[in-house]
């Protein structure tokens, strides 16, 4: 592999080192942190910023038209877990979306109550969001310089998976969120059934289909993670088993798999082993 190297430490904060694993991508195989078992890519420098450039459109992460009931549907149930671990209603929390892209939470969030806006990387999406009424950052948490404890809550959706230092994005957030804030955080769950089952056919895991995946949380690594940024885990749960990605096998067995996974669904909930990771990190 041609380049410097991305990821050379765990995401997580571990001083444990990466080791292969057996999921072996088209950069190389994943590594793995032998102290949380954090997955990362070993793409280069170049291969990470060729396919960030995939969301570099103004459409950015727009849901497609079938699929709006369903973001929509999602977004407000975590939404109703956020509140909740606030005590509070929607009237007068101030949600900041990191990487809103072209705004579709912010208009879940919006619609539900909340005063919500965005800081997203790429202009093109963020013209988006602010053309629909949002007001967007165009740039960095960093360098947008908000004031501290200037928001009752952060989301981080489908985020920390695209970065090499998360800990520094946690540090920032914790910043700027109120005492008693809470960070929420999805992501995909690389120890979940999911990910056994599937390695390296499992889409998740592609670098230049997902636009820039190189880390790869389970719950235990995201734990710690929340701990050494100064958050608590206020809650922690998953979702979804999936066995084959459609177009992957013939039709009858996908549809067999597709059956078997939704027996799995419940018990993976229990064991926080399904693929859809979400964590709820209440500021200390």
């Amino acid at each position: 592999m041609a380049g410097e190297r991305l990821i050379t430490r765990c995401p997580a904060g571990c001083d444990a080192e990466l080791a292969g694993s057996g999921i072996v991508m088209p950069e190389g195989p994943l590594l793995r942190c032998g102290a949380c078992g954090q997955l990362v890519s070993q793409c280069s420098v170049e291969q990470y910023d060729d396919a960030l450039r995939k969301w570099d459109t103004a459409s950015g992460t727009t849901p497609s038209c079938d699929a709006i009931a369903r973001h929509d549907q999602v977004g407000r149930r975590r939404l109703r877990t956020l509140l909740a671990l606030l005590g509070r209603g929607p009237a007068g929390v101030r949600l900041l979306d990191v990487g809103c892209s072209s705004g579709a939470f912010l208009l879940t969030a919006q619609q539900a109550g909340l005063d919500a806006e965005g800081v997203e990387l790429s202009p093109e999406a963020a013209q988006t969001a602010r053309e629909a009424g949002f007001r967007v950052f165009t740039g960095r948490l960093e360098d947008a310089r908000f004031p501290d404890a200037a928001f009752d809550a952060i989301a981080l959706i489908e985020l920390v998976e695209h970065l090499r230092d998360p800990r520094s994005l946690l540090e920032e957030c914790r910043r700027i969120l109120r005492p008693g804030g809470i960070v929420m955080i999805t992501t995909p769950n690389a120890a979940s059934l999911t990910a056994r089952a599937m390695g390296a056919r499992w889409g998740v895991f592609s670098l230049a289909g997902m636009g820039g995946h190189v880390s790869f949380f389970n719950p235990r690594s995201l734990e710690g993670l929340a701990e050494r940024t100064g958050f608590a885990v206020a809650r922690l749960e998953t979702r979804h088993v999936r066995l084959a990605e459609k177009g992957q096998c013939l039709k009858p067995l996908y549809v067999a798999a597709k059956l078997t996974a939704g027996l799995l669904d419940a018990p993976a909930r229990l064991a926080h082993a399904g693929h859809d990771l979400t964590a709820f990190l209440r500021k200390r």
